[in-house]
């Protein structure tokens, strides 16, 4: 099979970039189905670590009543704390679960 090089479109910054024959033949011997969709800067921006925004949702603290935005969706019956509380409860010792009784193991009868 013979591969020529390709011009694509990034989808996110819109620049052009060459998907050269000897990238596609790597993607065929690797059997991706799909072609790159992000030109290498952009590849590159993502795979350091560019931090993701993330959606802040206005909440009322469970602990103290004081409005609070936290980075997630709340659930139902969860408690949501604000930063304080949330602290405070870290820094509380956790109560060592109660070790499970294990029943000792039936004596084989002669």
């Amino acid at each position: 099979m013979e591969f020529t090089d390709r011009v694509l479109k990034c989808v996110d910054c819109g620049a052009e970039f060459v998907f050269t024959a000897g990238e596609q033949v790597f993607f065929h011997d690797k059997q991706f189905k799909n072609d790159p969709k992000h030109c290498k800067q952009c590849k590159a921006k993502r795979t350091r670590g560019a931090q993701r925004v993330r959606p802040e949702t206005r909440t009322t603290c469970s602990e103290c009543g004081t409005e609070t935005t936290v980075p997630f969706k709340p659930t139902q019956g969860r408690p949501v704390l604000c930063r304080s509380c949330f602290q405070k409860q870290q820094a509380k010792p956790q109560p060592a679960p109660e070790p499970a009784e294990i029943p000792e193991p039936a004596k084989a009868q002669d």
